[in-house]
């Protein structure tokens, strides 16, 4: 038997049993010399090739890993994201952070079926770009590649991503496995978490996407509670398989994943990526009784579980569906729809016709797409700011300084009525901390890494602060990968939009939604603080220290719990029309609670509301969060219209973890809360078990 025909004979009895059976007799087939080499990466070669004939370092063409000729088994081809595919000239979607602004994994999951089909076409079987570590500060130099703070989010988008990938044949990825939040000091930094923060916080939107199917998983650089989380076998065998029964292979994270082949391989560590430093001694650690076939065999059959279970579904797909019109599109559509609006003093928004617009700033024309690190995505453009605003309101309408001279800032604002001065990060202040990845030859070296600071450089404070001095109407651009602490200056601007690193077509998105073509919806998936010192510690690069604790509480429900104001809310967003939640309802049926409320436009525009369940506990014997997100839909309402919006609660999403027994259990009582921010709920009444 051969792997095409494993793969024909599991499509006629797809059972759990039988992926067992038909791996276990391929891997009895293969010398222990094939066996080994399904579990290296073998990158070296193209690296090298693409390195000399275009100076692009990093995944230019799919990285395999494994395969055997003899047996008809095809390696594993890995892609990385996740706004796109990094593989050649591909379309480069916005950030995951805007996409989880968005608050929609309906959307989500139309992305992922644009990933899958362009991961297809450029020739890859695995990607590795769903990224679903939870943001605990924003100092975090990648929090631009994930979704926001909050679990439940990130177990939702993450799932619509895995499901949209293996759907096409596409081998599912979640990374980086597990408690990776801190960049600088990420080979080094040690997170210590008790039981039940770990199971309650940093791992249930891993559990999720295991559950969805997913069917490979990416370690970590960092140790968790004093282990390398690529030789960590409470990660990778008692959570991942005993618990969670994960049926496939893990990989390590780049170059520096693994320390020792023996312990990662014993812990569940089965494949080591992109090239092969450590598992190159598997076949000494062999001879010297460190490790045992039995070893080799169960780490290779997992591998073969992955491909004969996803590689079947495999849809080839032509290079024309690459920055195809439809996946621009859709872009685009992604970027209106996930951008923020977090302030728009005297409805100054959207702008009127017929006026002149001064666009301006460090990032007004420049390409600012986010990290040129692994996740980034070589598209051949990017609409810029002044573009897209060109583009929408004509040519003579609309002038550029693209820096941040102040004079100069102001000889062009003076002309005009409105104002939009771009401000943020670019990939130096944020993003992987790594030699460039991007093209060596034109670009400097270095990037990213930790942020310093969660203020906005201090040339952007000073002209914004010159500008608002002008008397014109002034509008922020905020460009970046999460939270800014903006209250020096926020009263200097009459509105503010929260654009992030919105993609190739970011600029026309832009000028969407200043226009009122597109109505903001976006709603913010992190908390904004008044002061950086309201978020938890953090470790910077030259530290000492190397353990920090990731405690129970951070985000929303650390400012719930401390009762700190936040500056704006987790989920906090406005529109340019005015909407109210009405006549919230809920109730158990079985598994479920069945939560409904109206949502009324009483405003002037058509627009999209975010509709968020909150469920608090009444459980006052035992510590519990004063509420946490279990629910969210966006709906569209008419102007003058209502819409019943419903949403389905799973009774397993609001169980505690009991850290005595490894068990989770509902408490008694809990209340629902029904609403469009953190901050702004109301009760939909109590649930009793």
């Amino acid at each position: 038997m051969d792997f095409i025909q494993a793969t024909k004979q599991y499509k006629d009895n797809p059972t759990a049993e039988n992926l067992d059976k038909l791996s276990n007799d391929l891997v009895s087939q293969m010398t222990l010399k094939e066996k080994i080499r399904m579990l290296r990466g073998r990158a070296m070669g193209i690296t090298v090739k693409n390195f000399l004939k275009n100076g692009r370092f990093y995944n230019a063409e799919p990285y395999p890993a494994g395969g055997c000729k003899r047996l008809n088994i095809p390696p594993v081809l890995f892609t990385d994201g996740p706004r796109g595919i990094v593989l050649g000239k591909s379309t480069c979607f916005p950030v995951s952070m805007l996409r989880g602004a968005a608050f929609n994994d309906e959307l989500e999951y139309r992305v992922g079926k644009a990933f899958a089909r362009e991961a297809s076409a450029g020739g890859a079987n695995l990607f590795a770009g769903i990224c679903i570590n939870l943001l605990r500060n924003p100092m975090w130099g990648r929090a631009q590649e994930t979704y926001g703070e909050d679990p439940f989010l990130l177990g939702k988008m993450g799932v619509a991503l895995t499901r949209a990938m293996q759907e096409r044949g596409i081998i599912a990825c979640p990374k980086h496995y597990a408690l990776n939040s801190i960049e600088d000091l990420r080979f080094s930094v040690n997170a210590i978490a008790d039981e039940r923060t770990l199971h309650e916080v940093y791992l249930p939107h891993f559990k999720k996407c295991i559950d969805a199917g997913a069917m490979s998983i990416m370690g970590a650089y960092n140790r968790v509670n004093g282990t390398y989380c690529c030789e960590n076998e409470k990660l990778l065998t008692d959570i991942l398989r005993n618990k969670w029964h994960f049926e496939g292979f893990a990989l390590s994270d780049f170059f520096f994943g693994i320390y020792d082949a023996a312990r990662s391989l014993k812990s569940g560590m089965d494949v080591e990526m992109p090239y092969t430093f450590r598992y190159s001694l598997l076949g000494y650690k062999l001879k010297k009784g460190e490790i045992t076939e039995s070893d080799i065999d169960l780490a290779v059959s997992r591998v073969l579980k992955s491909l004969i279970k996803i590689l079947p579904d495999y849809k080839e797909e032509p290079e024309s569906v690459i920055l195809s019109e439809e996946h621009i599109a859709l872009a685009r559509e992604v970027a209106g729809k996930g951008m923020v609006l977090l302030k728009n003093e005297n409805k100054t928004l959207p702008l009127k016709e017929n006026k002149k617009i001064a666009v301006v700033g460090r990032y007004a024309n420049k390409r600012n797409t986010g990290d040129h690190g692994s996740s980034n995505v070589f598209s051949p453009y990017a609409i810029t700011p002044f573009e897209g605003m060109k583009n929408r309101f004509g040519e003579e309408n609309v002038l550029l300084y693209n820096g941040c001279d102040t004079k100069k800032a102001k000889e062009v604002s003076s002309q005009c009525e409105y104002i939009v001065v771009c401000v943020g990060s670019d990939w130096l202040q944020e993003g992987e901390f790594l030699v460039n990845m991007g093209n060596v030859k034109k670009k400097p070296k270095g990037s990213g890494g930790d942020r310093v600071d969660l203020r906005i450089p201090e040339e952007d404070v000073n002209l914004i602060k010159e500008l608002s001095k002008l008397g014109k109407k002034l509008i922020v651009n905020i460009m970046g990968g999460s939270a800014y602490v903006i209250k020096e200056w926020i009263d200097c601007a009459d509105s503010i939009v929260m654009s992030f690193y919105s993609g190739i077509e970011g600029g026309n998105a832009l000028a969407d939604v200043l226009s009122g073509d597109v109505n903001p919806g976006g709603k913010l998936p992190f908390t904004i603080a008044e002061n950086e010192k309201d978020y938890p510690s953090f470790l910077h690069i030259g530290s000492e220290e190397k353990n920090i604790d990731y405690g129970y509480y951070h985000g929303y429900t650390l400012f719930d719990k401390k009762n700190i104001k936040p500056h704006f809310a987790f989920g906090y967003g406005l529109s340019y029309t005015d909407f109210e939640v009405e006549n919230p309802v809920c109730e158990v049926e079985g598994n479920e609670i069945t939560v409904c409320a109206d949502v009324v436009n009483k405003g002037d525009f058509c627009g999209d509301e975010v509709i968020q369940v909150y469920v608090s506990s009444k459980n006052t014997e035992t510590d519990r969060p004063v509420k946490l997100l279990k629910g969210f839909k966006r709906v569209k309402v008419e102007k003058g219209g209502k819409v019943t919006a419903e949403i389905k609660v799973e009774t397993d999403d609001i169980r505690f973890y009991n850290p005595e027994n490894g068990e989770w259990s509902l408490d008694k009582e809990y209340e629902i809360f029904v609403g469009n921010s953190s901050d702004n709920i109301i009760s939909a009444g109590t649930v009793t078990f």
